[in-house]
């Protein structure tokens, strides 16, 4: 019976690790499958290190097993004595040089990428004209979304990361109220979102993410915030630098003239969601909730939700249920059915892409 038992086990345990494993071939977040520079050299580190550690682990099996098969027992005899290698210079010399050896190996590279990986002298570069030479990003991250600042642009936006491909995109981090962690496993390492200081850093992204299966690569919150640290995810859209520049045209137009889906929804919008949500792509970080510009074109609602209607409206009715610990209040007994469809209809239809 216990025989039986133990097997099921193993068979659960390999179940289970089958499903964590069937996340290393999707193109959108996956770290075996870099889309960038950065990742590619990251990922580039970790097949030496993985190859050092590997050869090591063979050389000690492989001495093991000699040992076990040349000086067993059965062999050799009870009263026999191996020779006696204490105090041979060869040997130590051997043990000793071989580990530096595979230190130093390890240690060059990873101190090299370390530094160029961090260098972000280019990041206040300006042309002649006074102008910025290198896109730049200001990330701050709250409980549980993300605010992503173009402030040589002068536009804001949330939840969903837009960059051009082929060039470096730099990062200012910055937490709002508890330690985040930035980072888009497909195209580079994680680092830290602060309260009490900013981090900087860069990222290349060289894959369209319209070839993608959902259309973004993603991101996650890497660093335990809370209740609802698993939810906190956040989505990267990539494109050619003419269609990032009609992008950044459209947010920057994104306060005039705009199209309303549903007109009563707007009021609603104004009564009850005006005084934490802008509508505009123009302005500054800083706002209380998400800037809901280009709410229409993301493919989730709150981060992980399917982006339809029906989701958006059970969101806004039960926040605290979907994502407890968030800022934002349920709208269950404020908002009645009707109000809560023109609404939604209201926010499915802001769209700067369409």
């Amino acid at each position: 019976m216990m025989k039986g038992l133990k097997k099921w086990r193993l068979f659960s345990l390999l179940a289970v690790l089958t499903v964590f494993l069937a996340g290393c071939g999707q193109e959108e977040l996956s770290t075996l499958l870099p889309a960038g520079q950065v990742g590619k050299d990251q990922f580039n580190l970790l097949l030496l290190s993985s190859g050092i550690m590997l050869l090591v682990i063979i050389v000690v099996v492989a001495i093991y097993l000699v040992a076990l098969v040349r000086f067993r027992r059965s062999k050799l005899g009870e009263d026999h004595i191996p020779e006696q290698v204490e105090g041979s210079h060869t040997l130590e010399l051997v043990w000793t040089i071989i580990p530096i050896l595979l230190i130093l190996l390890l240690a060059v590279p990873t101190v090299y990428y370390t530094y160029k990986l961090g260098d972000v002298t280019a990041m206040g570069a300006v042309d002649d004209d006074g102008n910025a030479e290198n896109l730049v990003v200001d990330v701050t991250a709250k409980l549980y979304w993300w605010e992503f600042e173009y402030p040589d642009l002068g536009i804001v936006t949330a939840q969903e990361l837009v960059v051009p491909m082929d060039e470096k995109v730099y990062f200012n981090l910055i937490a709002a109220d508890v330690k985040h962690s930035f980072w888009i496993p497909a195209v580079g390492g994680k680092l830290d979102n602060n309260v009490e200081n900013v981090n900087k850093f860069y990222l290349v992204f060289e894959k369209d993410s319209s070839e993608l299966k959902d259309g973004v690569f993603y991101g996650k919150c890497a660093e335990l915030c809370g209740p609802s640290h698993a939810l906190m995810d956040f989505k990267v859209k990539t494109m050619p630098r003419a269609e990032f520049d009609n992008w950044v045209a459209a947010m920057q137009a994104s306060g005039d003239n705009q199209v309303v889906a549903n007109p009563a929804g707007e009021e609603v919008f104004k009564q009850s969601c005006i005084g934490c949500h802008a509508t505009s792509g123009v302005g500054e970080s800083g706002a209380v909730g998400p800037n809901l510009a280009t709410f229409g074109d993301r493919n989730r609602v709150a981060g992980f939700m399917d982006h339809t209607k029906e989701d958006l409206i059970d969101w806004i009715k039960y926040t605290q249920k979907h994502k407890p610990g968030n800022k934002m209040p349920e709208f269950a007994d404020q908002l009645s059915d009707s109000e809560l469809d023109a609404l939604a209809e209201y926010l499915m239809g802001l769209s700067v892409e369409k």
